[in-house]
């Protein structure tokens, strides 16, 4: 392993992603039950991150899991001779059913690795941790695809959950088209629901920050049709109200840019789409807070606001802020009537804090 594992919630499962340096076959063990990385029953090997999947209640009730591994080092049509089983098992502490809950957002750290950590750690002890897209500048490189592990190595350690979303300097290099090998998702979707606990959450992806014919793109990408399909996702979502299970207390979105601000020329794209996003949300989920990233900022922003050109669904955190040795995330506890939001940077200092009173209609 090049990393200890991370665990990332997706829907009413946890993706088990471990970064490997050389080939190998991996599954995890859960109790007396194996999860293996397998593609339709052959065990995988050519691949830089195995993926292993975990009904979430079953690793909740666990409280720990086992990696095992075995290196191939040729692997043959007959009677190939991969290494001994390798095994390592990891303390996992599931969020709690009560009380309080602590989680940290990183976003925009742009390949910045000890500031982020540290900006986290002066928050203290969290029961799980939020990446926000645009942890490295771009996927040209492997090595900057992977700057999520090693973040999460130092802050998570394979022993708490995490979100997972793509910021849109995530979607240029060679690397982009295989970001989805690198990281959680839902089928391939880069957006999709998520529960922790009594939290309930939504990963949107509005994908690059520019028309798709913009020059700096050379013609290779198609974000327009990508968020067309993502609207649809949406409603579905909206109308199959999971979101209102009568233990969920508190309803969150993540997404990296905040789409309902509207920046200048060319950045003030899909206003159409974006404004249907937050009226989906807005009358239909009804989140608490709405978690972003992307523009380097430290912010909350309350519906009706100057900063809320779309009709914003609810406040929005503008979470990170960073320097050429510098960077500021949010700490976050989620209490029973609202969200405390504390900045937190790689000085070790508390910037300052917010408290986001719970949406009302959330309740409905």
């Amino acid at each position: 392993m090049l990393y200890k594992p991370a665990v990332f919630a997706v829907e009413d499962s946890y993706q088990i992603l471990v970064p490997v340096e050389s080939p190998s076959l991996m599954w995890v063990q859960v109790g007396d039950v194996c999860y293996y990385d397998d593609s339709n029953g052959i065990l995988r090997s050519s691949t830089d991150v195995h993926r292993m999947t975990v009904p979430m209640h079953v690793l909740d009730a666990a409280g720990s899991y086992t990696i095992c591994e075995r290196k191939i080092p040729q692997r043959k049509p007959y009677f190939s001779q991969p290494g001994p089983v390798v095994q390592i098992t990891f303390s996992f502490r599931s969020v709690p059913r009560t009380g309080a809950i602590r989680a940290y957002l990183l976003s925009d750290t742009h390949d910045r690795v000890a500031e982020p950590i540290r900006a986290a750690r002066a928050f203290g002890d969290v029961d799980f941790l939020i990446f926000n897209g645009d942890i490295a500048d771009h996927s040209d490189e492997k090595a900057m695809v992977l700057r999520v592990f090693e973040i999460a190595d130092q802050i998570a350690g394979g022993e708490i959950p995490m979100v997972f979303s793509r910021g849109n300097h995530d979607t240029r290099g060679v690397f982009a088209e295989k970001y989805v090998d690198y990281t959680p998702h839902a089928d391939g979707r880069s957006y999709y629901t998520f529960r922790l606990g009594r939290i309930w959450g939504i990963v949107m992806d509005c994908g690059e920050d520019k028309d798709d014919d913009h020059e700096e793109y050379g013609g290779t990408i198609c974000c327009h049709d990508f968020r067309q399909r993502e609207t649809s996702f949406l409603e579905e979502v909206a109308c199959g109200g999971s979101f209102c299970a009568p233990e969920i207390e508190t309803r969150i979105v993540i997404v990296h840019n905040p789409f309902t601000h509207q920046l200048k020329p060319p950045f003030n794209i899909e206003q159409e789409i974006y404004s249907h996003w937050a009226q989906v949300l807005k009358t239909q989920i009804r989140p608490d807070v709405m978690l972003t990233g992307h523009l380097h900022d430290l912010r909350v922003s309350a519906p009706d606001s100057d900063f809320d050109d779309l009709g914003q669904p609810c406040t929005v955190v503008v979470g990170c802020e960073n320097g050429a040795q510098y960077f500021a995330g949010s700490g976050l506890t989620f209490l029973p009537d609202g969200v405390e939001v504390a900045f937190t940077d790689s000085d070790g200092k508390r910037l300052d804090t917010h408290f986001i009173p719970k949406n009302p209609g959330s309740a409905d």
